[in-house]
């Protein structure tokens, strides 16, 4: 963690209807850093997002934003991206519709049309790759160009830190790959710290800086190499966990369980690639 860093999490623990969710979390995302939030379902990743959107309170520990308590409504630094279009497939609205909701998505009435309202959703749909069906009905849009319409309705409002709910599930590896392609261009060009949440690693290996794996309601952060690792994984887990490489795939076998997942050129980045989906 540096003085640098736009979101820090300290000591984060959670504790809900009598369990424990989360114990001791500390990580930091600094401008222009793309991050990988990996681990299991149960493991507490969303409630580790709702605690970074203020809408679950910690019991312990405080999370900062531009080295101050962050508010609720985080200054208007943050944007959020659902797993899911929160919208009836079925209504009449186009993708440029969707994505200037959230410039008056939380507003009565309709909003009057202006040119600066039009140029701001424009470059939106351009950052994300989206221009081109920027027309179309939502609800005839593939899940990967729904995907890219959700990131660019949450870059409307110009954010600093860009939270991603599980955004590669039930995707195609053509729409991982673009998908990941878009955040890491946003993070790097533009400079905006993303955060992505999902369950494997495989389709972000070549792009992220730097993961947080949570698992038991801990998390261990830092580089993908430092971090998908025997002996951290063994550590957060509390139980041995075995990373291995085996006719050019990676298995994480922990406990009873084995789990395989396909590693993005290994020999070229020299990282263990692990991956859970319980």
């Amino acid at each position: 963690m540096t003085d640098n860093d736009l979101l820090r999490l300290e000591n984060i623990g959670v504790r809900l209807g009598g369990r424990q969710i989360l114990s001791g979390v500390s990580f930091a995302v600094a401008p222009g850093q793309f991050t990988g939030l990996i681990g299991p379902n149960g493991a507490g990743k969303t409630t580790l997002l709702r605690v970074i959107l203020g809408l679950t309170p910690p019991t312990e520990g405080r999370v900062l934003l531009n080295g101050s308590p962050k508010t609720r409504h985080g200054g208007g630094l943050i944007g959020y991206v659902p797993q899911k279009l929160a919208i009836d497939q079925d209504m009449p609205l186009r993708a440029r519709d969707v994505v200037g909701l959230g410039i008056d998505g939380n507003k009565l009435g309709f909003p009057l049309p202006s040119a600066s309202r039009r140029q701001r959703i424009t470059e939106a749909l351009e950052a994300v790759g989206a221009e081109r069906y920027a027309d179309a009905r939502i609800g005839e849009l593939s899940g990967g160009e729904q995907q890219r319409v959700l990131i660019a309705q949450a870059l409307i409002g110009r954010p600093k830190l860009l939270l991603l709910d599980e955004p590669l599930a039930n995707l195609d590896l053509r729409s991982e790959q673009g998908i990941v392609s878009v955040l890491a261009r946003l993070a790097h060009e533009q400079g905006i710290a993303v955060l992505i949440s999902a369950h494997d690693l495989n389709p972000l290996l070549r792009e992220i800086d730097t993961v947080v794996y949570v698992a038991a309601g801990r998390a261990a952060a830092g580089r993908t190499d430092e971090i998908i690792q025997s002996d951290v994984l063994s550590a957060l887990y509390g139980s041995r966990v075995d990373v291995l490489h085996v006719n050019g795939r990676v298995l994480v076998i922990a406990g009873d369980e084995q789990q395989e997942a396909q590693a993005h050129h290994p020999a070229e980045t020299g990282v263990v690639v692990g991956m859970d989906r319980t």
